[in-house]
């Protein structure tokens, strides 16, 4: 048996996702060493808070975006709460990107893109930490679906929340 239909025409394949990395830079970081500036005593237990948000838009070449993953860490002592060292940073990755569906983009640029990325991300966090005077920070590999599903159920709260 064949896979074509009864007239003879060919059945339409889906379009082929063709992705790749452009570029990919960091845009912004800053990084304070409290512990040096305060002077911080003895060895502090580190409390590590990792905050994550996303951002991409479109550029004016065709079929290229760009895509921000933007992390505030915050270091405190177990303790006392005292802070060691703040790092904010946003890198961002541009991406050539065709054959995904218009209502897939979204989700494809806030999930797929910042997969891409985090590996780059990750090294950048552990050498600015280390080089900072710290132990290298190895970030554990972030959930971008989980995200995403939470931004959007946090969306559709925030509408129900205007129309009541």
């Amino acid at each position: 048996m064949s896979d074509t239909p009864e007239n003879g025409a060919k059945p339409a394949e889906p379009k082929q996702v063709n992705s790749r990395v452009v570029a990919q830079y960091i845009r912004d970081m800053s990084f304070e060493n409290i512990l040096a500036q305060k002077g911080v005593s003895g060895d502090a237990q580190p409390e590590i808070q990792v905050q994550v948000n996303l951002d991409a838009r479109k550029r004016s070449a065709e079929n290229q975006f760009e895509v921000i993953t933007k992390l505030n860490i915050t270091s405190k002592t177990k303790e006392k709460g005292e802070p060691l060292f703040v790092l904010e940073l946003e890198y961002a990755g541009v991406f050539q990107i065709e054959g995904v569906p218009d209502e897939q983009m979204h989700p494809y640029l806030l999930i797929e893109c910042p997969r891409m990325t985090f590996p780059f991300l990750r090294r950048i966090v552990s050498d600015v930490t280390r080089d900072g005077g710290f132990p290298p920070l190895n970030l554990e590999t972030i959930d971008f679906l989980s995200l995403y599903r939470t931004e959007l159920a946090r969306r559709a709260e925030a509408e129900k929340a205007k129309v009541n």
